[in-house]
């Protein structure tokens, strides 16, 4: 409307003329790839086309031809200057390109800083080029600098932005919570629809920690494993979630019938990793759920931004509609905010330049060829064969064999004897009140990057009261579905029976995710309690030991290590070569600095014979009653003397951090640990194993502010 209808928008496929230029403002639709001097020859930009045979001199024009070539060295031709005809200029779009001088425009702009990006854009001889990027390269020359606020202003982006740190452990409460504000969204949503008929179907974003086919299984929060959970247990519709990953890109196939902003597209969930990067919009992207690693780095400040663009570059009006929401797995509070002030920089709210670390999807080293093995030393070989480390059993008619979770101490857990008398005492509250959430905005200051503020929130209830989602819920603590139907209906029946059923059955709605995380750590905490009365239980009716019962069931160390052929091995303080280690070559990226500082420590003690970095999910464990085994940081010998060729005692040491020196998992893991040295003590050898006669079995827990004074306590004596 602006040019009187005189625009063109064209692509690399089509034709113009002199005409067009003259008379009309030309624009070229062209990526970048497209137009790589490395490969023009094969390029269709760069082949000659019948369709601007105007634009140059007529073929038997010599004279023209050089003229056209002098003012225009670089275009492409056909021969040599030694022809007969001399060089024929190409009629391509590349060479028409070069002739008319063009203004560039290029989107992205700091992507295009390579040597071969800046070959190809000076190769057509624009007359001017500008770039559009949200993060400038340092002494750029920024012509116009559009600010955060000036976005928002022209309603582009969805502001505030709400960040909630969950306080639960558990990531599926995380996720619940994120499921939860998506669906009060798209109620919202459909209401604006019914009075504007503008569509918006509001998605969340949830990124996992691993998306490779072979990790699945792991520690590690997957994307395939947080599929299962929202068609299985949260019951979303199968076509409602689609996974973006490096192998699998399920987003292409809604591209290719309307795209995420049709009507009848019916994605509401995409599972990443980091796949969404820099570049990928959708405006309908509202909640953000991060499962990753609190020490992950990269978490928010890559997908903060995919939640940013207001859809239809218009506010609704609707304070919801037009706001965005984050929620963490268990981040920390400073480590949070800097994430967020980083995304916002990435995003171009900000006047400082960010830069995001890149890592593989298909998990990094995964599938890498090991070619070389690190060995016993020699001196230690000997010894290190005789050692053998007990592990609790449990009768196998006239024998013995390892505990097992399932079948041994899950199966036995009396969940008739389990007590919701706290989950019944909740108050149910018209606001938010455990979980930490901040607000976060653009600041006044243009100096200024953000602002945040604490929210105190009234509580929406997105998702239906029903005791059978209730109990999907529930479903991974308490194996049997009927019994997990029962603790939900009691919860629920509870709360309906107060006094004022009109307002209790609004505030239970409202309060329904609240008190599924209520019900799920009551049972988590029961489950924990019964299972250890089962266990010990079984120890005091001599059920269960902790023996050495061979036949491969307990545990020796390996006579070699698998070390991948990139891994740097673990030196002392000073730089030199470890002495005292087990294995000759020890992997650095196996210990954090804990684990390095107490590695450091044992490598000076006199009294040491050797240590050993236990590795998890490969060596020894202990099997107690809770489903994951133990994994101990470290196992070492030491004896009374100085220890140069045998030694008399064993530890069995776990390493914590102060954050979780006295956390549950902590406390379970001493209560096992207990239980093991007293049972070392009291079992003759017996029944622990001939090889270890004579030998002292300790086990210990060491947290970060204590475990320099624990270890000169038993390497003393």
């Amino acid at each position: 409307l602006a040019s009187s209808g005189h625009t063109l928008i064209l692509d690399k496929t089509d034709h113009f003329a002199p005409q067009d230029v003259q008379e009309n403002l030309v624009v070229l639709m062209l990526m970048l790839p497209s137009a790589n001097r490395k490969t023009k020859e094969t390029l269709k930009v760069f082949k000659d086309s019948g369709g601007f045979q105007d634009f140059f001199p007529p073929e038997d024009d010599i004279k023209a031809q050089e003229a056209t070539l002098k003012r225009f060295p670089n275009l492409d031709t056909y021969e040599k200057q030694s022809g007969f005809w001399g060089r024929q200029i190409k009629t391509s779009l590349g060479n028409t390109l070069r002739t008319l001088a063009p203004v560039i425009i290029l989107d992205e702009g700091h992507k295009a800083y390579s040597e071969g990006a800046q070959d190809t854009l000076r190769g057509f001889n624009p007359c001017l080029i500008v770039e559009l990027s949200a993060t400038p390269a340092t002494g750029s020359n920024i012509l116009v600098d559009i600010t955060g606020r000036e976005l928002h202003h022209e309603e582009m982006i969805k502001l505030d932005l709400h960040v909630v740190n969950k306080a639960s452990p558990n990531w599926k409460d995380t996720l619940l919570v994120g499921m939860n504000k998506r669906n009060v969204l798209e109620e919202h949503a459909k209401e604006y629809d019914a009075n504007t008929g503008i569509n918006i179907r509001p998605i969340c974003l949830i990124q996992v920690e691993r998306t490779g086919k072979d990790q699945l299984g792991g520690r590690w929060i997957h994307s395939e494993q947080v599929r299962e959970h929202l068609t299985k247990i949260m019951g979303i519709p199968a076509d409602q979630v689609a996974v973006k990953t490096s192998e699998k890109d399920e987003l292409k196939e809604v591209d290719d019938v309307g795209g995420l902003l049709g009507r009848d597209c019916k994605v509401r969930y995409i599972i990443t990793k980091q796949a969404l990067q820099e570049g990928w919009d959708c405006s309908f992207a509202y909640v953000l759920v991060i499962l990753t690693n609190p020490s992950s780095q990269n978490a928010l400040t890559q997908l903060v931004g995919r939640i940013l663009r207001q859809p239809y570059a218009r506010k609704t009006q609707v304070r919801e509609l037009d706001e965005s929401y984050v929620f963490c797995f268990q981040q920390r509070g400073k480590e949070l905010l800097d994430n967020i002030k980083q995304g916002f920089e990435e995003e171009g709210l900000g006047d400082l330049r960010g830069h995001i670390a890149t890592d593989d999807e298909s998990g990094g080293l995964a599938g890498a060829s090991i070619d070389r093995h690190s060995a016993i030393r020699k001196r230690f070989k000997d010894a290190a064969s005789r050692t053998i480390l007990p592990v609790f059993v449990v009768k196998n008619g006239h024998g013995w064999r390892p505990v097992n979770y399932e079948m041994d101490i899950a199966a036995r857990i009396p969940w008739d004897d389990v007590t919701l008398k706290p989950v019944m005492q909740l108050t149910l509250s018209e606001y938010e009140e455990k979980d930490v959430e901040i607000g976060v905005s653009l600041t006044d200051d243009k100096h200024g990057l953000i602002q945040t503020k604490g929210f105190r929130n009234l509580k929406e209830g997105g998702i239906r009261v029903d005791p059978v989602f209730m109990t999907r819920q529930i479903g991974d603590i308490v194996p049997n579905p009927w019994q997990a139907h029962e603790f939900s209906k009691k919860v629920l029946g509870h709360f309906r029976k107060m006094e004022g059923k009109q307002v209790t059955e609004r505030l239970i709605a409202n309060n329904f995710v609240f008190l599924i995380e209520g019900l799920r750590k009551q049972l988590e905490a029961e489950k924990d309690r019964l299972a250890e009365r089962v266990f010990r239980s079984m120890m005091e009716k001599d059920e269960l030991r902790f023996l050495i019962i061979g036949n491969n069931f307990d545990y020796s160390f390996p006579k070699a290590l698998a070390v991948k052929p990139t891994a740097k091995t673990l030196t002392r303080k000073d730089g030199s070569q470890l002495e005292l280690s087990l294995f000759e070559f020890v992997p650095e990226e196996d210990f954090n600095e804990t684990e390095k500082a107490v590695a450091w420590y044992l490598e000076n003690q006199h009294r040491l014979f050797f240590w050993y970095r236990n590795r998890s999910r490969h060596d020894y464990s202990i099997q107690g009653w809770r489903e994951h085994r133990i994994y101990p940081d470290f196992i070492f010998t030491a004896g009374n003397k100085d220890a140069q060729t045998d030694y008399e005692r064993v530890y069995v040491v776990e390493t914590k951090g102060l954050h979780m020196k006295d956390n549950a998992k902590t406390n379970y893991i001493r209560k096992v640990f207990d239980i093991c040295t007293r049972q070392a003590k009291s079992r003759n050898w017996s029944e622990l194993g001939l090889e270890m006669k004579d030998k002292v079995l300790r086990f210990e827990v060491l947290a970060e502010d204590e475990w320099e004074a624990k270890l000169n306590e038993v390497l003393t004596e």
